[in-house]
């Protein structure tokens, strides 16, 4: 997992660049008679949160209606009761837990509450999915807020992406560069992570944040490590391993979990089903 708090702190003391909003503004080519320029959705803060450890966002499934309790992501590995040990699947828990709903400058707008833990685990991937008490219309009609779209597919090698920390109130602008087969730090393994360019130097803080499509705005991973110190496959030091087994390490390299799963697991008025076809998140 990304560095802890304190030592995040002790950093940004350090380096001096406080806590101020870095929103990267995305380029576009200049349009030509024969080319136009793709249009592209400027990223923003909106629909992101904060929690007390972590970042995260409200997410909504393609299929997603507005009178649907309206669901937070964020990491396995940031829930209130600790990490999830390695093979537990967590569903249908209750939960009181809090969420401070971001505008997009970045300004906290509300308290957003959660009725139960959805979905969490740290085996193969690592999210955790709150449901909440209020439903995306709610949120919409009340803070003028929409919620941040999940995709449902693959994402891909090269693509522009921008990860969104509502702990920070800070963007993280790169590319995917590739995709791990296995991710393995201390006891836990993840499968085919999203490996970013050397741009995004996450920091402890930034765990649960989504990571977005720059281009399109959609969700296509939840940010969730990096490896600090150069270590081999420890705690705070996650390596790479291939289908044969051999290890890579990649000091100062971080990560991300794919997204386009979730989709599938979840049906009608947000219900987590983890029988539903095509659905291949890990089971309790």
């Amino acid at each position: 997992m990304n560095k802890p708090l304190l030592a995040a702190l002790a950093i940004l003391a350090t380096a001096g660049t406080g806590l101020a909003p870095a929103v990267a503004a995305p380029t576009a080519t200049a349009p030509t008679a024969t080319a136009p320029a793709p249009a592209v959705r400027a990223v923003t803060f909106a629909g992101t949160v904060s929690l007390s450890n972590c970042s995260g966002s409200v997410v909504r499934l393609p299929a997603s209606e507005d009178d649907d309790p309206a669901l937070v992501m964020s990491n396995g590995h940031c829930l209130e009761t600790g990490f999830p040990a390695a093979g537990q699947v967590i569903t249908d828990r209750a939960s009181s837990r809090t969420f401070g709903l971001l505008n997009s400058a970045g300004t906290k707008v509300g308290t957003l509450r959660a009725s139960k833990i959805a979905y969490a685990t740290m085996t193969d991937t690592d999210v955790s999915l709150y449901q909440l008490t209020t439903t995306y219309g709610q949120i919409r009609s009340t803070y003028g807020i929409n919620a941040l779209t999940l995709n449902a597919t693959h994402p891909v090698a090269g693509t522009a992406i921008t990860v969104v920390s509502g702990y920070w109130k800070r963007t993280y602008a790169c590319n995917v560069d590739g995709f791990v087969y296995r991710l393995k730090e201390g006891q836990w393994t993840w499968k085919d992570s999203v490996r970013y360019t050397s741009a995004c130097q996450t920091i402890g803080g930034t765990s649960g944040s989504p990571v977005l499509d720059t281009a399109t705005g959609r969700v296509v991973a939840v940010n969730n490590t990096g490896n600090e110190d150069g270590g081999r496959c420890t705690d705070n030091n996650p390596c790479e391993v291939d289908q044969n087994g051999r290890v890579t390490v990649r000091q100062g390299i971080n990560y991300a979990q794919e997204t386009y799963q979730i989709p599938a697991c979840f049906g009608l008025d947000s219900k987590l089903d983890l029988s539903k076809s095509g659905c291949v998140l890990p089971k309790p």
